[in-house]
């Protein structure tokens, strides 16, 4: 059984200044305008690979709020053998996984993919966004964090 080494609060707490950077680098893609549900996927891939159940919970959760369909949560993991996934966003999920299993580097097929699917300020925004996932996912993972419980639903708690 797994048990947690320390929590998402201590780190807030105990480096608040790394914290702050992480965070912020999480940011730009969204406020560069890239799609916020195609950012959770890639998120949520990144996350899988890395083995972080802290950062898998979070963004599955964070994905349901914004209206991810529950179909691409569910098939994300094998996207590849999955129609529901749009070109762009097979093309962000090969990237993310170039980018997280770095052994032989991003191939040049991969690239390419992602350059016909997004431009190159885009292409730049997504890899800070796959950049940053797994720098949330290396503390996640080191410290096993504990994943978020699943809001009870009102309707649910009422019965």
């Amino acid at each position: 059984m797994s048990y947690a080494r320390s929590e998402y609060e201590d780190f807030k707490r105990i480096a608040p200044d790394a914290y702050e950077l992480v965070l912020a680098l999480g940011q730009v893609a969204a406020k560069a305008g890239l799609d916020k549900q195609l950012l959770e996927l890639v998120k949520l891939r990144a996350s899988q690979i890395n083995g972080c159940a802290f950062c898998l919970q979070h963004h599955i959760l964070l994905s349901e709020r914004i209206g991810v369909p529950v179909d691409k949560l569910n098939l994300v993991v094998v996207w590849r053998e999955a129609p529901i996934f749009s070109a762009r966003e097979r093309a962000a999920l090969a990237w993310t996984e170039a980018l997280t299993c770095l052994p032989d580097g991003v191939g040049e097929d991969v690239y390419a993919e992602a350059s016909r699917e997004f431009s190159e300020t885009a292409l730049t925004y997504l890899t800070s966004a796959v950049a940053s996932i797994n720098v949330w996912n290396r503390f996640g993972a080191a410290f096993r964090w504990t994943p978020a419980k699943r809001p009870v639903a009102a309707n649910a708690a009422a019965s």
